[in-house]
């Protein structure tokens, strides 16, 4: 580790990142304002949508997720040896308490809250949290970085004090990091926007989904299946993260983009359009 080296990030890389941690922020604001004020809806739902994602996926979840595949203890030993469990438990923890919370969310603060848009409000929020903390803040860390990097104070600051508690698969991990801040580029920021925008898709579907499941009685099906799917798109990476089996970048975008456009038409065609609108609840 004293002797890693790592290259600069040139000027139009740097921008780009900044560029893209910008759109990541505005881009999800954006979207939600103008939504709002087209179809006359409070902002709160959104807000809710946002806060949905905070606390199920953020403070909760993974917390928890740790407890189970990533602190010493007999449950994660138990976990770790077997990459197939492994993998499911990477996409089950998502699929139930991001949709939980979007269960949870219908059911006490947004409960009177019965126009059709509602379920598409807060998936804007969730989704658009979501976008805005991956894009936004990860980048705006990578911007710090390739400051870092170019003024040669990366190894110093980042890895000098934590070398002697690095593994090898922490090391690749920080390896990966600086190649991406590295080569970034245009089409690097595009792969990245387009990613986010199928996984907001994404989410105002399934928020379609749980705001039907609770709405109507004979629809509640719409929860469970909602988090079967969404345990679906994450195990699939989970598995290839443990080494069950191995997918392309392109096939595993390809994948993503297929299921979440899925969701994402399937609900808004076969839920939200056929909804008669019914007066707004604030």
């Amino acid at each position: 580790m004293e002797n890693m080296e790592f290259g600069t990030v040139s000027t139009s890389s740097k921008l780009l990142i900044l560029l893209t941690a910008v759109l990541g922020i505005a881009l999800p604001l954006i979207t939600a304002i103008i939504w709002c004020k087209k179809k006359h809806e409070p902002f709160t739902t959104v807000l809710i949508g946002a806060a949905t994602f905070l606390l199920f996926a953020i403070v909760i979840e993974k917390p928890l997720q740790a407890l189970v595949i990533s602190l010493d203890s007999p449950v994660s030993q138990f976990v770790n040896a077997r990459p197939v469990l492994w993998g499911i438990i990477v996409g089950l923890f998502p699929g139930v308490f991001e949709e939980t919370g979007r269960f949870v969310a219908f059911k006490t603060v947004l409960r009177k809250r019965k126009q059709r848009e509602t379920g598409l409000s807060h998936g804007i929020g969730h989704g658009g949290f979501e976008a805005l903390f991956i894009l936004g803040i990860t980048y705006i860390e990578y911007f710090v970085f390739a400051i870092m990097l170019n003024q040669g104070s990366f190894v110093e600051l980042m890895i000098e004090p934590v070398k002697d508690t690095l593994t090898p698969e922490v090391v690749k991990q920080i390896t990966g990091i600086v190649e991406q801040i590295t080569t970034f580029s245009a089409a690097t920021m595009g792969v990245a926007l387009v990613d986010r925008l199928i996984a907001v898709l994404y989410h105002i579907g399934a928020s379609i989904m749980v705001f039907y499941a609770v709405k109507d009685k004979k629809k509640w099906w719409l929860y469970p299946l909602s988090i079967l799917i969404h345990t679906v798109i994450d195990g699939l990476l989970g598995l290839q993260l443990a080494g069950v089996f191995e997918l392309s970048d392109v096939a595993n975008e390809i994948i993503f983009a297929v299921e979440a456009l899925a969701v994402f038409l399937g609900a808004f065609f076969l839920l939200y359009k056929k909804d008669t609108p019914k007066e707004h609840v604030n």
